[in-house]
């Protein structure tokens, strides 16, 4: 009940005093954060419920399946909040974009996944077809840097099948058996398990990222726009607050989370939401607290293709 009060206040603070009178008008939200279908929305189904509870219409969190949809709202400044892939959070900073990164709200959600239970060491996987989703992508980018740390050539000793373009495409063909070994990530891996029950995990790339590597998959970034930080940070504040809580109570009631993600869309059923949320490694840190970390995420990148990020490393105030 406490939990739920706060929230409410909350939004009632956000609803008297984050009113752009410039966009304000009618049914125009004030803030719009543009959030993507899976772990980020996930995270944030406590912030969502709790909005709408409220009747709060100065604040609005629209959901996309796929990151260019998030991008688009950015570059158009349709949206003052948006989560997207680290990597490409990068690029737009890089270009130019006046958003500015203010925490890391989910760390790695990829596994290799597929029927063959046989696949227990990287080894195992020499001269096999494995599909990703595409080309110069995090999980391409992060699965063939895994490869080569243990031992395997992207080029010659594996098949890499790029056939199925997006998250969804490649998450019905494993589930339909037309891909035999598939990068997903979550939610798409439970669903696939939930249609197809021979469909496994077989390696977990985030703990072997973070074997490899010493630092975990700052995958996905929480940004900002900076006329927002710079003329309203005390809104901002409120609304960081509110999304910290929020993926700490996911994380602290994955039952009670799990029916509210199916409640607003995110996922199709209770299992699914349950059995997602604990692969889903969300933890909302504030970026301010691990630079350091999120420098030599992007770093490793910048090593294997300076495009991956946008040509170079951002600058110091990437970071909020």
């Amino acid at each position: 009940m406490r939990v739920n009060l706060i929230y409410i206040l909350v939004l009632l603070a956000l609803g008297s005093s984050c009113r752009n009178p410039a966009r304000s008008t009618g049914d125009q939200p004030s803030i719009i954060i543009a959030s993507l279908k899976g772990p980020s929305s996930m995270g944030l189904i406590k912030f969502i419920d709790s909005i709408s509870n409220a009747g709060n219409k100065d604040i609005k969190i629209e959901i996309f399946d796929e990151p260019i949809q998030v991008r688009k709202l950015m570059l158009d400044g349709s949206a003052e909040f948006a989560l997207l892939p680290t990597t490409m959070a990068s690029i737009l900073y890089n270009k130019g974009l006046d958003f500015r990164l203010i925490a890391i709200p989910v760390w790695g959600t990829m596994y290799l996944s597929g029927e063959d239970t046989t696949i227990k060491r990287w080894e195992d996987l020499r001269n096999k077809r494995i599909n990703v989703m595409a080309k110069e992508m995090t999980p391409d980018v992060v699965f063939r840097h895994l490869l080569v740390k243990n031992g395997l050539d992207p080029e010659k000793e594996i098949i890499l099948d790029y056939s199925f373009p997006t998250h969804i495409d490649l998450a019905n063909a494993v589930a339909a058996g037309q891909a035999k070994l598939g990068v997903l990530s979550e939610p798409q891996l439970s669903l696939v398990m939930k249609r197809n029950k021979n469909v496994h995990p077989l390696f977990d790339l985030n703990s072997e990222w973070n074997k490899t590597e010493g630092i975990p998959i700052a995958q996905t970034a929480f940004m900002c726009k900076e006329s927002i930080l710079s003329n309203e940070p005390e809104i901002v504040e409120k609304i960081i607050s509110a999304c910290e809580r929020s993926v700490k109570w996911v994380n602290d009631y994955p039952d009670s989370a799990a029916a509210l993600i199916v409640r607003y869309n995110i996922l199709p059923d209770h299992e699914v939401a349950l059995n997602s949320i604990p692969r889903s490694n969300m933890n909302f840190v504030r970026a301010s607290e691990i630079r350091t970390e999120i420098r030599d995420y992007l770093d490793i990148f910048y090593k294997m293709n300076p495009d991956i990020i946008g040509g170079k490393l951002p600058d110091e105030n990437f970071i909020y």
